[in-house]
């Protein structure tokens, strides 16, 4: 029980991969801050902040719920500050949300090109600031941000430039992290998927029945988070992690009890 009393806020963390991730700390007993917009529910996405707290309660965990859209600072600093009140500090902070869209230059629209950036760059970057005064507190502090690593390729800009130097600037914020709080032992490392994870993104907006069959569960996102978290801060910083990796690290060997269908060839994600 390594997270006993420890609190992980996380952004985006109704459904999905922030919510695995949420769960899986919650077994062992961690106060888990659901820092997301949904607070009614979309039948295309599934699940509310109110759920996937009852959710983290009944896995052993102490939820807050708190209604909040990272575009707005006034919205990310009113987050923290009922965390504080709430739970009285922040061990982890993980940038999970974020927005996609796999147009090229052409198709993107504006209003899409500025939600991507306002989300993964900007709101990234403000939820992280003004949680830094709390983790520098911390005994254990840790930034994990699901960005990729910086495979900084033609063949993965080309087709949807916009989404994907929005996802690599998360990747550069979280090494420059990484190196301006060493001093302070706060940890900051990205964590990302070798394959397609089963997610309402990958489900509505990359390909449908056939790629989630063909995907892993959020879990080992989930178990590979637990792994990380629980490293010391001040030795396991500025890393871009995949997955696999790290749960090899944990001992894991066999993958397929991740995976959605065993019997599919499993798809390779982006940016690998």
């Amino acid at each position: 029980m390594q997270f006993q009393g420890k609190t992980i806020f996380i952004t985006g963390a109704s459904r999905g991969i922030g919510k695995a991730i949420a769960l899986r700390l919650a077994k062992e007993g961690a106060n888990i801050v659901i820092a997301a917009k949904s607070i009614k529910e979309d039948p295309r996405l599934g699940g509310t902040i109110y759920s996937a707290a009852q959710e983290v309660n009944e896995a052993g965990g102490k939820a807050l719920a708190i209604q909040c859209d990272i575009r707005d600072e006034e919205q990310i600093f009113a987050a923290i500050q009922q965390t504080m009140q709430v739970f009285g500090g922040i061990d982890a902070l993980i940038n999970n949300a974020s927005a996609i869209s796999m147009t090229t230059t052409e198709q993107t629209e504006t209003k899409r090109f500025d939600l991507m950036y306002d989300i993964n760059v900007r709101g990234t970057f403000l939820v992280t600031k003004h949680c830094i005064p709390f983790l520098r507190k911390s005994a254990n502090p840790h930034i994990l941000t699901l960005s990729p690593p910086l495979n900084i390729q033609p063949k993965w800009l080309a087709p949807s430039v916009a989404y994907t130097i929005s996802k690599y600037n998360m990747s550069l914020m979280t090494l420059g992290w990484a190196q301006e709080f060493k001093h302070d032992k706060i940890a900051a490392n990205a964590l990302w998927p070798v394959t397609t994870i089963a997610t309402a993104a990958v489900q509505n907006l990359l390909g449908g029945d056939i790629l989630i069959q063909r995907s892993r569960k959020p879990e080992i996102l989930a178990d590979a988070a637990h792994y990380l978290l629980q490293q010391p801060s001040a030795d396991c910083t500025g890393n871009l992690f995949l997955d696999e990796d790290v749960l090899r690290k944990a001992g894991v060997t066999n993958f397929d009890v991740y995976a959605m269908n065993t019997t599919s060839e499993l798809q390779r994600d982006l940016f690998i």
